[in-house]
């Protein structure tokens, strides 16, 4: 058997659940429910179990039975009223089961004292315990186990007194047995089909819980994979800045937004002076180092709306939208002297970091962001090929030192 079958598996004669922790489980989800319909019930049994004292009257009239019959009717019924109250406050039907049996250990108790003070009542009475025994089962809430012994207790009870004081004969007695072994019967089988089916609907709702709480974690799961996807897809393992697809798509959505709104839009090309030199003198985890930090200064001199990525190697782009050409020098040149003013490792002192930078403008309708990075490249190298260290712009084609 497995693991779930054994965990939900029903007991074929109590209809409870085998595995303790699980009946557990159940019994507190309808504590509140069966605390609510006990109390309703015992108060509509009481209201019964105390209107026959009108019949009692009818029959016996201000006799001493009568007086009798009527102290003991009014004895359960406030009783069982007392424990309506206490089980509608107090009752717990996980830890408090006694509490929601003993009503009926009276009531049972009542019904059989009536024999004894209305024997020649016995056919009406046979009736009244037919109808409390199927109660037992089917109306007060209660476990299985319990409401059985409580209704072999009045049944036993009743067939006593009906044979010690209503002097009925063995055949009667054996017609009686027979009943109420039939009705107790039919009871317990009907109550023993309800709890299981109740704890069979408990637990299909317990594991569409557990599924759907699995499901959740697995969408969880693949919702941070696919951010962690989608990190990986859109930023720099290094820098952290934007890749290069990714900066592609932004910068392409700006300069189109540039183009509609007719605003000026700039292009910078930055590149690391000497990046190589970095590495074979120092190794490539200082040369890491010093593209992180040139990154970080990028980033701290731009605007929010600028857009910057990693192009590859030792190169950057950045993207300016509503940024003219006077802008984009001031720009430039606040990033190449925070660069230049970059701290270095103590084993890194003797150099001074610097950054070349080529700027290409945008000002014609026509001009696609692939003819821009272009434009930005072909000015960047004449910037390297003039000594590096500086910023150049190139604007319709012209260049400008």
């Amino acid at each position: 058997m497995s693991s779930r079958n054994t965990k939900y598996a029903v007991h074929w004669l109590t209809g409870q659940f085998c595995e303790y922790r699980m009946e557990s489980v159940y019994r507190r989800l309808i504590k509140t429910r069966a605390r609510f319909e006990s109390r309703l019930s015992l108060i509509l049994v009481s209201l019964i179990f105390g209107m026959f004292a009108i019949t009692d009257y009818n029959l016996l009239g201000l006799t001493r039975e009568y007086y009798l019959l009527i102290t003991m009717r009014i004895v359960v019924v406030s009783l069982c009223l007392l424990l309506a109250f206490t089980i509608g406050r107090w009752g717990n039907y996980f830890r408090k089961i006694w509490l929601h049996a003993l009503p009926l250990w009276i009531l049972a108790t009542g019904i059989i004292l009536i024999v004894p003070l209305r024997p020649e009542s016995l056919a009406t009475q046979v009736t009244a315990v037919v109808v409390a025994t199927m109660a037992f089962y089917l109306l007060i809430p209660n476990l299985l186990t319990v409401v059985t012994f409580a209704s072999l207790y009045l049944s036993v009870g009743f067939l006593t007194s009906a044979v010690l004081f209503a002097d009925i004969s063995p055949v009667v007695a054996l017609r009686l047995a027979l009943l109420l072994i039939m009705t107790n019967a039919v009871g317990f089988c009907a109550l023993l089909r309800l709890e299981s089916l109740q704890r069979r609907q408990f637990a299909l709702l317990q594991e569409e819980r557990a599924q759907n709480h699995h499901l959740l974690k697995e969408i969880a799961l693949r919702k941070d994979l696919e951010a962690q996807l989608r990190m990986l897809a859109e930023r720099d393992a290094l820098t952290g800045l934007d890749s290069r697809s990714h900066f592609m798509k932004r910068a392409k959505a700006l300069l189109q937004r540039s183009r509609m709104e007719k605003k000026p839009f700039s292009l910078f090309m930055i590149d690391v002076d000497h990046f190589k030199s970095i590495n074979d003198t120092w190794g490539h985890i200082h040369g890491d180092w010093v593209l992180t930090k040139i990154a970080e200064a990028c980033a701290q001199s731009l605007r929010p709306t600028d857009v910057i990525g990693r192009f590859g190697g030792e190169e950057f782009m950045v993207a300016l939208p509503d940024t003219g050409p006077d802008d984009a020098q001031i720009v430039a040149e606040r990033l190449q002297k925070m660069v230049a003013e970059l701290p270095l490792k103590e084993e890194m002192s003797g150099m001074r970091l610097s950054v070349t930078i080529g700027i290409a403008l945008a000002n014609t309708e026509d001009a696609d962001l692939e003819s821009l990075i272009m434009r930005a490249d072909q000015i960047l190298y004449v910037g390297k090929r003039d000594g590096r260290n500086r910023v150049v712009m190139c604007r319709e084609g012209m260049e400008e030192g």
